[in-house]
């Protein structure tokens, strides 16, 4: 993870089962990218739907011929009796859940790392809040281009329509383009992601959670990797900060976000295209 946090997983596939062992993922997060045990069962389920690549219904049955050890660790951390003492879980139901999606399926070979984070944005003051999950770039497969601006795997979530977003909330925006040749080059070229720009109408504090700024989603096959996100804070004043994967932030009047999301991997060597 961008962080350094490491997610380990060893995969052996049987004549009758699918073993998945966690052993090795680095121990409790301090910081909120802890999940649990149904965040790692619900990212299992989703790889192994995928691999059959049939209309399945979405069910636990699923999981019958799948092994999972999960020792303790950030994916499996201990809660004790006192929640003010727990650890917290909430960027591992949305970052660390696509990293494990993106980690699973990589043995595979069949299709290369998607944006592998939600781009969560959360702003708000006194009188509204705000949260949206942005889209990025999807993975290309072993005969197929990866797709521009798509929320993909773990997501499941759409984005406000621009005039509802600047109706109801002190921002305007200025810009949600696709962010061009950001998806990695390969004999299928993966997707690209996309540049958000808004900006605040009025005084907000600022919360970004996001994953694959420091690296961006692999190839395959030869495929290069798509560009890291990268995030900003354009003052009102002309000086611009770069922000990290994950910040908090007060904004002032004028203030802009500039906000470029991952695009996916490419797969196979970009010279056969």
């Amino acid at each position: 993870m961008d962080d350094g946090t490491h997610l380990i997983a060893a995969i052996v596939v049987g004549d009758s089962k699918i073993k998945i062992d966690f052993t090795g993922t680095d121990d409790i997060h301090p910081g909120n990218f802890n999940a649990t045990p149904a965040i790692v069962q619900s990212a299992v389920i989703y790889v192994v739907r995928l691999l059959i690549n049939e209309p399945v219904p979405l069910n636990e049955g699923l999981l019958e011929h799948v092994e999972i050890t999960l020792p303790r660790c950030l994916l499996n951390p201990e809660f004790p009796a006192d929640p003010a003492t727990a650890p917290p879980v909430v960027g591992g139901n949305v970052e660390t859940s696509q990293r494990l999606v993106n980690l699973l399926l990589k043995p595979f070979g069949i299709v290369a790392a998607s944006q592998g984070t939600m781009n969560n944005l959360i702003f708000g003051n006194d009188r509204c809040s705000y949260y949206e999950t942005i889209c990025g770039g999807t993975g290309a497969g072993t005969n197929f281009d990866g797709a521009d601006g798509l929320h993909s795997h773990m997501t499941n979530t759409a984005i406000t329509d621009p005039e509802i977003l600047e109706w109801r909330y002190p921002v305007r925006l200025e810009q949600f383009a696709i962010r061009q040749d950001s998806g990695g080059h390969g004999k299928n070229c993966g997707g690209n992601g996309i540049v958000r720009e808004m900006t605040f109408t009025e005084p907000v504090s600022l919360s970004l959670l996001t994953q694959n700024r420091t690296q961006g989603p692999y190839g395959l096959s030869g495929g290069q990797a798509g560009a890291p996100g990268e995030q900003y804070l354009a003052k009102r004043d002309g000086e611009l900060i770069q922000l990290d994967s994950t910040a908090q932030e007060s904004l002032e009047t004028g203030d802009r976000l500039i906000l470029k999301t991952p695009g996916g991997g490419g797969f196979g060597k970009p010279e056969t295209r």
